[in-house]
């Protein structure tokens, strides 16, 4: 069934009059009258009704001698309940991504609770653990080549306008990125780049839900790849941070996923 057929149908079965007509078509062929007797629908309405039905493919009008008998056709609804059933499957195997946004939600409104002064975060850290499929030579490259850097800092979801991690002492760090609720920026410096060991780095979000960020990340070579670690410690925090603050470990935890993802893709 194409897109318009499935459109059509949504929308002659989204009133409530003529979801009531189906039910009653259902049973058996119905006359106007009777279904207008039924429903308690003056008859003009009723017949309106049915013609959208009918418009859709839901119905078709039998004329009998001075009467019009209308009849439900099955096959329009079973393919309807057809897709129905890909969008519930659909739904079902996403089912985590709804969970993560679940747990974001608890998080952001226990963070908000949380957040009665500004600096009330100063201090917390995170810590972060991968075994990446990729010699750390390689995994060092996807930190602090722009274009290997975004091919995971961020969300497929979002739009990336500014991703660097300059790889000296001194040197830029910048992730910016924005999405149809509006645009984030972070700008920073880097601390340490040993290559291809360690990299460390500040990034402090701009605007009025602002902290800053230390992140420490290291690389240690292992049989068949790379173990990497992520330290994050947060500071200057300001009390409009809080959603931001919730949502460091889910989001670090994607962000990490990606990048395990794109070197997976590498191999092969």
């Amino acid at each position: 069934m194409n897109t318009g057929a499935v459109d059509g149908i949504a929308a002659a079965l989204g009133d409530a009059a003529r979801w009531r007509l189906v039910e009653l078509l259902a049973e058996r062929p119905r006359s106007v009258g009777e279904l207008a007797e039924l429903t308690g629908l003056r008859q003009p309405q009723t017949t309106k009704h049915l013609q959208t039905l009918a418009r859709a493919g839901l119905v078709t009008v039998f004329p009998l001698g001075q009467r019009r008998v209308y009849a439900l056709e099955a096959e329009p609804l079973t393919a309807f309940a057809g897709r129905l059933a890909e969008l519930i499957k659909q739904t079902e195997a996403h089912q985590s991504e709804r969970d993560v946004v679940a747990r974001y939600r608890a998080a952001v409104e226990e963070e908000t609770a949380a957040a009665d002064r500004d600096r009330w975060a100063d201090g917390r850290a995170f810590g972060f653990e991968r075994v990446l499929p990729a010699p750390r030579e390689v995994v060092w490259r996807h930190w602090t080549d722009p274009e290997l850097l975004a091919s995971w800092w961020v969300p497929p979801s979002l739009t990336l306008t500014t991703c660097l991690l300059e790889p000296r002492p001194g040197g830029r760090a910048a992730l910016a990125y924005r999405d149809a609720e509006g645009e984030y920026h972070s700008e920073g410096w880097v601390r340490v780049a040993e290559e291809p060991g360690r990299l460390a780095f500040d990034l402090a979000i701009t605007g009025p839900a602002s902290f800053t960020g230390h992140y420490d990340v290291e690389l240690t070579p292992i049989p068949g790849g790379t173990r990497l670690r992520l330290g994050l410690r947060i500071t200057a925090t300001t009390i409009e941070a809080a959603p931001a603050i919730a949502g460091i470990e889910t989001g670090w935890t994607q962000v990490l996923d990606r990048l395990t993802e794109v070197l997976e893709q590498r191999k092969v």
